[in-house]
């Protein structure tokens, strides 16, 4: 890494920049902020600042982002985790694909546009591929679930076809209590899982379909985080295992297709009937895809503070470092994606914890390891490296706690738990919360599948205890609709958008405060002797118990 040797002068030169920059700086509103809450919206200003360009992989803006974190853990005296380097190469391609737009003939012909009608994508690496008269199948949910007696690929030869599937599973809004979770998103909702399923069935294509209240987002942050260029972890066999096409298709244009198959109304009703069978939608599609390649090198940035007695065992903290970088300008002309929020406060976080842990009296027994990682924003890619590549055993890994998007509606009565129910940590969580009188919330939306859609997830699939938390909805001071509106309102507006960015009225006391609650967990946890567990029931329960009897 040669930009990264003169890692002082680059940090310096950021702060350099940031003084240029037209927004005001954490100095004007410090005030009586003090401890976490002063260095989390000290971090925040500087990693959401212009001069990262949005802290995309592969850009100069990741050049500065990973070395202002690797200069902070040096100031603070923690240790390179990975044989004297702060940092861990991640091996992406950046597959950019240009699109023609989508021709359907079926009775007559509709050619969709590509961004309004829909999106697509490839992760094979070629530099053209296309579909000529695929035939389109609508398969449900598109989901394989032998424990839920379901699968909607039953019978269903889908070689060279292109398969359409709802977004979500089959229990969400089903109203049926024994459909698979109900409300609650199970893995097989996920629109990974969906392209996962159509690889392993053998279809040519696969196309989602985007609906606003089971994606638990607009058709908006599908047009801004599917499109330009894409990264993916590099593979042995160049992605030829997938689908050639990936993408969504909008709601209105997937209604008009399967209307003309008959299938009118409630398309999730209609496929949610036990028994659902795939329907053959008498349409072709035909679409050319011409993809510009670039290999290059991310980074994790991870540091170790040593334990003192069980240095061989490991708390590991996690946040993503990235974001969108420069892409489509917004109504006001803005470009950069600064991602105050999403995930310039985790980063923020872990910085502030780990500097709390080097200032106790009281060192931990266990080492703790802070890691920022990449690409999460292109599918959790740096969390998935590290756990297939880690830098510490996994079964020797204690915990994850991981923070992504925390928050700023100032401190709350309550604390939400990603995913509440899934392992022995949310019994910290509530002890601790109950001393200070917070309730404890599982997920607002269990329809969103939340717990499948940050970092923790990677943690979780390969056995190790993971937990996301972020502060709740009811705030100090205001009345119970207070925060429900501003979540709405930074997932209308701020999310996935260049308005997603750091000013001086940020409120960081509810991320200090969730910051200080995972920081305590982690002190707890560094100076047991147990492990926790997976809960009964947990789908990782077992993953973790073949890792633990395999120490």
């Amino acid at each position: 890494m040669k930009y990264i040797a003169p890692a002082l002068l680059v940090a310096a030169a950021l702060f350099s920049g940031c003084k240029g920059n037209n927004r005001n700086t954490a100095t004007d509103t410090l005030g009586a902020e003090t401890g976490i809450a002063a260095d989390i919206r000290q971090h925040i200003a500087v990693l959401a600042n212009d001069s990262l360009l949005g802290r995309k992989p592969f850009s100069k803006g990741e050049d500065k982002t990973i070395a202002y974190i690797a200069n902070q853990f040096k100031k603070l005296g923690l240790e390179p985790a990975n044989n004297g380097s702060y940092f861990q190469e991640v091996p992406l391609v950046e597959i950019t694909t240009a699109p023609a737009d989508m021709q359907l003939s079926g009775k007559g012909i509709i050619k969709l546009k590509y961004g309004t009608d829909f999106v697509a994508t490839t992760r094979r690496e070629q530099d053209t591929l296309s579909l000529i008269n695929s035939p389109l199948v609508f398969a449900g949910y598109g989901v394989v679930a032998p424990e839920y007696n379901w699968n909607d690929y039953k019978g269903l030869d889908v070689k060279g076809k292109t398969v359409v599937v709802l977004v979500n599973d089959p229990g969400f809004k089903s109203g049926e209590r024994k459909l698979f979770k109900q409300d609650t998103m199970t893995y097989y909702g996920r629109w990974t899982y969906k392209y996962e399923e159509a690889a392993r069935q053998g279809a040519a294509g696969v196309l989602i379909v985007h609906q606003t209240e089971p994606a638990s987002y607009g058709w908006s942050v599908i047009e801004n985080s599917f499109t330009g260029s894409k990264l993916y972890l590099q593979q042995v066999d160049k992605h030829m295992n997938r689908c050639k096409l990936e993408g969504w298709i909008s709601e209105e244009s997937a209604k008009k297709l399967l209307s003309s198959a008959g299938i009118t109304g409630d398309i999730r009703a209609y496929a949610q009937k036990p028994g659902f069978k795939a329907v053959p939608l008498n349409t072709t599609l035909s679409i050319s895809l011409k993809n510009t390649l670039k290999y290059s090198k991310s980074h994790n940035v991870a540091a170790t503070l040593k334990g003192t007695s069980k240095p061989d065992e490991y708390i590991l903290y996690s946040a993503h470092w990235d974001h969108f970088g420069i892409g489509k300008p917004d109504a006001k002309g803005d470009s950069i994606y600064n991602g105050a929020i999403d995930n310039a406060s985790g980063v923020a976080a872990i910085l502030s914890i780990a500097k709390k842990f080097t200032q106790q009296k009281v060192k931990p027994a266990r080492s703790v390891v802070f890691l920022a990682v990449t690409a999460e924003e292109q599918g959790l890619l740096g969390s998935e490296y590290y756990a297939t590549h880690p830098l510490y055993p996994l079964n020797k890994t204690v915990a994850n706690l991981n923070m992504d998007a925390l928050k700023a509606i100032g401190e709350t009565k309550d604390i939400g738990i990603t995913g509440k129910g899934q392992n022995d940590l949310d019994d910290y969580v509530i002890a601790d919360a109950k001393q200070r009188g917070w309730q404890v919330l599982g997920d607002e939306k269990p329809g969103a599948g939340s717990y499948y859609r940050s970092d923790h997830f990677n943690f979780a699939k390969v056995g190790v205890p993971a937990l996301d938390l972020n502060n709740g909805t009811t705030a100090v001071g205001h009345d119970k609709d207070y925060g429900v509106e501003k979540a709405k309102e930074y997932n209308e507006q701020r999310y996935h958008q260049p308005s997603d960015e750091y000013s001086n009225t940020l409120n960081v006391k509810g991320m200090a405060q969730t910051a200080g609650l995972m920081f305590r967990i982690g002190f707890k946890l560094s100076n047991e002797t147990s492990f926790p567990g997976w809960k009964q029931g947990s789908e990782f329960k077992a993953i973790r118990e073949r890792s633990i009897n395999n120490k």
